[in-house]
């Protein structure tokens, strides 16, 4: 009878075994789900998710690319280049360059004009960086404009070649140095923007706080005004406009006009 009690005790014991065995796999395979669907949650959280794609190019276009060559793009390279001194002909002639000088007390030079240029020159190549590989190819004319406009511009004035030359070779450094310094304020806080204005667009000789915090809401309401305009127009057209430097009544940024153009993008 005791050896039927004990046999009968180790069998139950290894049913429970087999029941606990069975349990913590059932237990394991519904967690396990839950496991993945926290995984799946969190690669839905991360960064590259919630980004645009980039373009897609094809293996031959990267090849080409990576050898200096410009690919295939999404728009004629012809309209792009005509969209792109249209552009930098906007930063030039609907620039109201008297106001800078006189509101912020800089003297009438091709130095002074330079500044005010290259800074909204910079505000179109941030806008149209946007654009993926089209748009970084009109930058580089947009680019190649403002130099030959430069060159030419000094040559009226009767600048000797020589020091025009030396000239040109600063401000192409300043010029790059401005961008860094604009691109990290544009994408920090006022401080570090108003910053990047003090050094290269008052060269470092401005004391007066308030033309800081007037130069630093000119730059944020033109990017904002920018950027509402279509990429496509931009492309097409290359024409932008730009809001006054003091805005008498302050209001939200309106949609600017659609540009008119043809079929031929003209």
């Amino acid at each position: 009878m005791l050896h039927g009690t004990l046999q009968r005790h180790k069998n139950g014991r290894s049913q429970l075994t087999k029941v606990c065995c069975g349990l913590i796999r059932t237990i394991g395979a519904a967690e396990q789900p839950s496991r993945a669907f926290h995984q799946t949650k969190k690669l839905l959280a991360t960064k590259d998710s919630v980004q645009p794609s980039e373009e897609k190019v094809g293996a031959f276009t990267k090849i080409i690319e990576a050898m200096g060559f410009t690919g295939p793009l999404k728009y004629n390279r012809w309209k792009i280049k005509i969209a792109a001194l249209r552009m930098y002909t906007c930063c030039v002639e609907k620039t109201d360059y008297e106001e800078f000088f006189n509101s912020f007390q800089m003297p009438d030079t091709l130095n002074s004009w330079f500044l005010v240029a290259q800074l909204h020159v910079w505000m179109c190549l941030v806008r149209m960086k946007q654009e993926g590989r089209a748009g970084k190819y009109m930058c580089r004319y947009i680019v190649h404009s403002m130099w030959e406009d430069v060159e030419q511009r000094g040559k009226v004035m009767g600048i000797d070649s020589v020091a025009l030359k030396e000239s040109m070779k600063n401000m192409t450094e300043n010029f790059y140095a401005a961008i860094f310094g604009y691109d990290e304020g544009i994408l920090s806080d006022d401080h570090v923007l108003a910053a990047a204005i003090w050094r290269n667009l008052f060269n470092k000789q401005c004391d007066d706080p308030r033309r800081l915090e007037i130069m630093v809401e000119y730059i944020r309401k033109q990017v904002q005004h920018l950027d509402a305009i279509p990429g496509e127009d931009l492309l097409l057209s290359g024409e932008v406009s730009w809001r006054p430097l003091v805005e008498m009544n302050a209001q939200s940024i309106v949609k600017p006009a659609a540009p008119m153009y043809n079929d031929e993008g003209l």
